[in-house]
C-alpha cells in the first residue's frame, strides 16, 4: 500500500464490499489500478461525508459525489471479477 489515503480508501471499500474483502486485500498489494481507485474512493467518500454534514449543502453536488463513489465501487468490482476469471 503506497499511501495512507489509499489504505483508508481500501478499508472503506472493504466495509462497503464485504464479499470482496479478502480479494481486495490481496489485489491491493499488486494492482496499481486498484490502489488508485482506493485513493480516489477515500477522497470522494470523505468529501461526500463532509458535504452531508451541512444542511445548506448543494444537493446536486452531493448527488454528484454519490454517483462518483458508486462508479468507483463498480470499477473496483470489475477489477475483482476480471481477476477471478483470469487463467492461472
Amino acid at each position: 500500500m503506497s499511501t495512507d489515503t489509499a489504505q483508508k480508501g481500501l478499508w472503506k471499500l472493504m466495509l462497503r464490499l464485504p464479499a470482496l474483502r479478502g480479494q481486495l486485500q490481496i489485489l491491493s498489494v499488486r494492482n496499481t489500478s486498484l490502489l488508485g481507485l482506493c485513493d480516489a474512493f477515500q477522497d470522494a467518500s470523505s468529501t461526500l461525508d463532509s458535504l452531508r454534514k451541512y444542511p445548506n449543502a448543494d444537493s446536486a453536488i452531493i448527488r454528484e459525489y454519490e454517483i462518483l463513489c458508486s462508479e468507483i465501487e463498480s470499477e473496483v468490482i470489475e477489477i475483482c471479477l476480471s481477476e477471478q476469471t483470469k487463467p492461472r
